[in-house]
């Protein structure tokens, strides 16, 4: 009697597992529920720019009260934390509407260079966090002048 033997694949077991369970999902709550649309209001996007002296993030998190959010450094990773608790009403004669929104949000990003802790800032304006982090000393560009002779 012979026996075939195959490989074990661990990551395509995990994949066909996962796509399993997200038609499960979108079975038992149909799309018409807006999962995916909840998920990207809870996951703001970065944009993370780099200047001669400093790394820029900024993130667009309107509807979280600045009191909510958490910024810590770590090593050489930054995390954002918020948490929105929004509430809308409108009563009018003939209808009345109400809405709330609630939910919790992290993003951690690794940064390219070193920074100087002690002189990161951080400013919110018009539903935009603004993480101002300054290069350290020796990770920040020199220019070298050239002698002509």
């Amino acid at each position: 009697m012979v026996k075939e033997v195959t490989p074990w694949r661990p990551f395509e077991t995990l994949s066909s597992l996962r796509r399993d369970m997200d038609r499960l999902w979108d079975r038992f709550f149909g799309e018409d529920l807006g999962l995916t649309r909840w998920r990207e209001v809870w996951t703001p996007s970065l944009d993370v720019s780099e200047t001669k002296n400093d790394l820029i993030v900024k993130t667009e998190i309107a509807g979280v009260d600045p009191k909510d959010v958490d910024i810590s450094l770590s090593g050489d990773t930054l995390t954002i934390k918020g948490e929105k608790k929004q509430e809308k009403e409108e009563k009018e004669e003939g209808y009345h509407l109400m809405e709330r929104s609630y939910g919790s949000f992290s993003r951690s990003v690794r940064l390219p260079v070193e920074v100087d802790q002690d002189k990161v800032k951080a400013s919110y304006k018009n539903g935009v966090l603004k993480i101002t982090l300054p290069k350290s000393e020796k990770m920040r560009a020199k220019e070298i002048k050239v002698n002509i002779e």
